[in-house]
């Protein structure tokens, strides 16, 4: 039997009555029961943190008791799966189902908010730096500056929200490209311009792995390595039970019981995969992480020159970097950097008290938001990992699968490890770096004439007078899958002088529109409306039922 007695966590367990009579179950110290974790393994959830907010209990004793019990009977269940895995893959699993075990003995310790409102502190003046302060390196220098990096996608996604089958990467975006094409002519043409080697890593997960292993054998004859790794599976846990839901490790016959935990599983996953040691070994000294589907998360030569080049401030290294751009009333909900517990740390809405949910949202209080690009250091990674210190919130998802069962899943995100790091900084970036393509909105503009392709990277025309992009809003019923979406144009409109638009209904649009100002198009129910070829809106509000006809 494979089990993760010797691996994982261990309770001890003796009970000890608020009175100081014996009785059966847990460690009691004024009616909370602690468990003891006493092997290394597990040492991730040893300190109890706090995560995002939990209902009190009415009677804390039988919650404590229900807590223990979960644990034991999720030791048995995961001893159980263990059994079903096939010999070749046991190491590895036993490795991902430590994390999954710690994380969720870490779920069952929370007792609340993980950030006291109250005691989150102004953000000292030198943590936020401004992107236009940074210098350019010396020419001479970007080579050796390079062989220094590795650049890490996030590519864990599906296109389903979208319409489309397989991994979101694949997706095109323009001129038939897709996100992982521009990436890789990115980075290439950083390669060939100063003759350096940086390597492109792709973090897969279990749905997105075969399909991504496939496609990019495609890029064979670039100038780029390509390494892939997989992030965690974990099993689903049920709502009621707060049992894993999977019979076996049978995952693609039974794929609903398992999920990928979240990016922030990158560094443990990052370091299970051998990657991060590699990568030490050969000088390299930091990584750039994004989302594959930010199209503005290009390799900054002046944020690297900030880190380990001419610009460097100091002896001491910056071990964490997070770009932050200004918050507009259009990224109200977005994670923030706050200065709490003397450290900077990234602060998620899921964590913000009910009663200050307005508070978050101000963009005068907060003034950033986090684009989720994450600059990093290799052997800082390693050591916040070696000491089993990395602590991020948890994030509760609690979802419904299509069979009706109601399902808890923990994850984590990979900005939250910022507090685990020392002389971490965020870096005011302009809005460019942050060009992500989440519904087909954001489709149209980068597929539109605001940005011309260049090596890979979008750069936006300047035939336009504002750096902002427009705000546009497309009928889910209507534009929300990309098939659909691209029949509505004949081509795609002109968007320059575009500052806002919203399409709700059945509407389509001929070759050669030009969309200016505010621009509102409603069909309404039953009815169409046909924009015609060469038509010009400007401050415009169409609605009722205007349809041209072929004859």
């Amino acid at each position: 039997m494979l089990g993760l007695q010797n691996s994982c966590i261990v309770l001890n367990a003796k009970a000890v009555n608020s009175d100081g009579g014996g009785g059966g179950g847990g460690v009691a110290d004024g009616g909370k029961v602690h468990f003891k974790m006493l092997n290394p393994c597990a040492d991730i959830g040893q300190q109890q943190v706090r995560g995002h907010q939990r209902i009190p209990s009415d009677t804390k004793e039988f919650h404590e008791a229900t807590k223990r019990d979960a644990l034991m009977r999720l030791k048995k269940d995961l001893d159980h799966l263990l059994e079903t895995v096939e010999e070749s893959r046991k190491t590895g699993v036993q490795k991902e189902m430590c994390g999954f075990e710690a994380l969720y003995h870490r779920f069952l310790q929370e007792d609340g908010p993980s950030v006291e409102w109250d005691r989150i502190e102004k953000l000292p003046e030198e943590a936020v730096k401004d992107y236009s302060t940074l210098k350019l390196p010396q020419e001479a220098h970007i080579r050796d500056m390079l062989d220094k990096l590795v650049v890490v996608k996030l590519n864990g996604g599906l296109g389903t929200s979208m319409g489309c089958h397989g991994p979101k990467s694949v997706i095109p975006v323009r001129n038939d490209l897709t996100f992982l094409d521009m990436t890789v002519q990115q980075i290439e043409f950083l390669n060939k311009k100063y003759n350096a080697n940086v390597p492109l890593v792709l973090m897969n997960s279990f749905n997105t792995d075969v399909d991504t292993e496939k496609v990019i054998r495609k890029y064979k004859g670039f100038q780029v390595q390509i390494y892939t790794f997989n992030q965690s599976c974990y099993p689903r846990i049920s709502r009621d039970s707060l049992l894993p839901i999977a019979k076996d490790f049978d995952i693609e016959n039974d794929i609903e019981a398992w999920y990928p935990p979240g990016h922030g599983d990158f560094y443990q996953s990052f370091q299970n995969s051998g990657l991060l040691r590699k990568f030490l070994e050969e000088g390299r000294e930091y990584c750039f992480l994004s989302n594959i589907d930010n199209l503005g998360a290009t390799v900054d030569i002046k944020i690297l020159n900030r880190l380990i080049g001419d610009d460097r401030q100091g002896d001491k290294p910056i071990e964490f970097v997070m770009e932050v751009t200004d918050k507009t009333r259009a990224d109200v909900k977005g994670g923030t950097l706050i200065h709490y517990e003397n450290k900077l740390r990234l602060l998620e809405i899921a964590q913000v008290p009910k009663e200050h949910v307005d508070d978050f949202k101000s963009v005068k209080t907060f003034k950033f938001f986090n684009t989720n690009n994450i600059w990093a250091r290799l052997e800082s990674i390693e050591r916040v990992l070696n000491a089993k210190t990395m602590n991020m919130e948890i994030i509760v998802n609690n979802k419904t699968l299509d069979n009706g069962i109601r399902v808890i899943q923990l994850e984590t995100a990979v900005g939250a490890a910022m507090k685990c790091f020392d002389g971490g900084i965020g870096i005011n970036v302009p809005r460019s770096r942050f060009l992500p393509v989440k519904k087909t909105s954001d489709l149209l503009l980068v597929m539109s004439n605001l940005y011309s392709l260049k090596y890979g990277s979008l750069v936006m025309s300047p035939q336009r007078m504002f750096p902002t992009t427009p705000l546009v809003k497309l009928g889910d019923n209507h534009f929300s899958k990309v098939k659909e979406f691209l029949s509505r144009f004949a081509n795609i409109p002109d968007l320059i002088e575009l500052d806002h638009l919203t399409v709700s209904g059945d509407v389509t649009f001929g070759r050669g529109v030009s969309l200016r100002g505010t621009v509102i198009i409603i069909a309404n129910h039953g009815d169409r409306i046909d924009i015609p070829a060469g038509a010009i809106l400007e401050n415009k509000i169409v609605s009722g039922n205007m349809r041209i006809l072929d004859h």
